[in-house]
Formats: structure tokens, C-alpha cells, sequence
């Protein structure tokens, strides 16, 4: 595993400045530590904010960047006012990283920095990824993925490096809640993202809500899906998610996993999404 961290380094060394999009993860955590490791105050962070991100997301990723006094830019996006992203269609994800990207690379180039860069790994090229062809058309750089590391590699040297964000459960946009073909807006978005803080309060560790019209179907590690068993705590979050506007509360019993939304596509439509990366 040393050579691909080698690999990463030296990589990071050669782009010689760098503006890491940086979400708070444990991928974008491992790079933007890498990178201000190797480039010090050449390497800087900028995170999107928008109705997409949770406002967990958001203070973890404050909070990494002000505890290694690295400089971190806010961005404020309104990926809804755009209609190909807000129609939610299965290529949603490729409009709305060309805008954010775009935008990104605006901003580095106002601060004269040559190099935008982004934390993908090379497991994420197993699932319908087709933010990935806009990342490949607007030259982003995935020094992670070029350096062949892997998801656990990277939990793995984050682990030994200390870093908080080693064990964080897998996160993803709050659009990827929404099932394709559902139409996009704040309120749903807003809905979704009280629901998970209210499971994540309650200490679960690996939460989806998916918002489907209304209905809220959760999902989670298999372990955590015994916990149900509790009526207290299920009276308390019918309660909860009725409150925020939800008129159903099921349990998916399958569990989380990843692709789960285009899985439900492919069923529902007879089609097949491109696993291209």
C-alpha cells in the first residue's frame, strides 16, 4: 500500500497547487490532508454549499479545515435553478457536476491556482457514476483514483494518520435520496435531511432516507435494523417524520447498499443504466 501513497504524494507534488473540492468525507478528508502535507498552504479547500449538502456535511468539513488552520472557501450553488437537474432524470448527476465543477474551476482560477482536484477512488468506478464523465470533460483531476487507491486503503492510511473522517459511514449527495424521475425541490431535500439527523441522533451510523412522494423508506446496516424492535423508538420517529411532512415510515429490510437508486430504475423501467466511469 506505501506505493500507491508514494504515488499520491508525488502526484500531489507535481500539480505543485491545488484547490481540493472538499465535502467533509473520508475520501476528500484523506487528499485535502495529503495534499496540504505535501503542498502546505499551497493546497487549499472549497466546499459547494447548496440545498444538496447536509449541514452535517457542512460542519464536519468546517470544523477539519480550522482544526489544520487550512484555507477553506465556501461556494454558495443553486444546482434546482437549473431544469436538467432538477428533473432528476439518471444522467442528473453529470449536469450538476459540470455546473459545480465549473464554478469550482472559476474559483481557482481567480486565486491563480492551475489545479481543481477531487477525492474519487477507484471503487467508485463500480456504480453508475456519470458525474464522472463531466469531472473527465472539465480535466478534474482524482489524484486518489490515479494513484490506484482503493475505498478500505484509504480508510486504512486515514486511520493511521489520525484522521476523524477513517470511519465515517458512506455519505452521498441529498438528491441521490430522491428516486430518478421524482422531481428535485428544497422542501423534499430539506425533508430528507431532518429525517437522517434524526436517526443519526438516535446513534444509528449508516442512514438513507429515500423520499419517495412522501413516503419515507429508511435504510440501514443490517445490524442497526434489529434495533426496531424498540416501539419507543419507533413511535418517536413516526412521530418525527410525520412532523416534517412525511404521510408514510417503512423500513427497507434489505438494508443500505450502494446503487440501491438505479437498481429501482432498472426494475421500474426495463433499462439499464451505463456503469461507465
Amino acid at each position: 500500500m506505501d506505493k500507491h501513497l508514494d504515488r499520491l504524494k508525488n502526484i500531489l507534488r507535481d500539480l505543485d497547487s491545488v484547490l481540493v473540492a472538499f465535502s467533509g468525507g473520508v475520501d476528500s478528508s484523506f487528499l485535502l490532508h495529503v495534499a496540504h502535507e505535501v503542498l502546505g498552504d499551497r493546497a487549499k479547500a472549497i466546499t459547494f454549499v447548496s440545498p444538496f449538502l447536509s449541514r452535517l456535511e457542512l460542519d464536519r468539513a468546517t470544523q477539519f479545515c480550522e482544526e489544520r488552520n487550512i484555507t477553506h472557501i465556501f461556494l454558495k450553488i443553486d444546482p434546482l435553478a437549473a431544469e436538467e437537474i432538477r428533473a432528476n432524470q439518471p444522467d442528473r448527476c453529470y449536469h450538476c457536476k459540470k455546473q459545480v465543477f465549473s464554478r469550482g474551476l472559476a474559483e481557482a482560477q481567480k486565486m491563480s491556482i492551475p489545479h481543481l482536484v477531487e477525492g474519487s477512488q477507484l471503487s467508485d468506478a463500480t456504480d453508475h457514476r456519470p458525474g464522472h464523465w463531466a469531472l473527465e470533460e472539465l480535466g478534474i483531476r482524482s489524484p486518489l483514483a490515479e494513484s490506484g487507491l482503493h475505498k478500505e486503503q484509504v480508510r486504512v492510511f486515514s486511520r493511521e494518520l489520525g484522521l476523524p473522517s477513517w470511519n465515517l459511514p458512506p455519505m452521498a449527495c441529498l438528491a441521490s435520496r430522491i428516486p430518478y424521475g421524482i422531481p428535485l425541490d428544497s422542501n423534499s431535500l430539506a425533508r430528507v435531511e431532518s429525517a437522517e439527523e434524526f436517526l443519526f441522533e438516535e446513534g444509528f451510523t449508516v442512514v438513507r432516507v429515500r423520499d419517495h412522494d412522501g413516503t419515507a423508506r429508511i435504510e440501514l446496516s443490517p445490524e442497526e435494523i434489529e434495533r426496531f424492535s424498540d416501539t419507543d423508538l419507533r413511535d418517536r420517529m413516526v412521530a418525527y417524520f410525520k412532523s416534517i411532512g412525511y404521510v408514510a415510515v417503512t423500513l427497507d429490510l434489505e438494508g443500505y447498499r450502494t446503487g440501491r437508486l438505479g437498481e429501482l430504475w432498472e426494475q421500474e423501467t426495463g433499462g439499464k443504466l451505463d456503469k461507465k466511469a
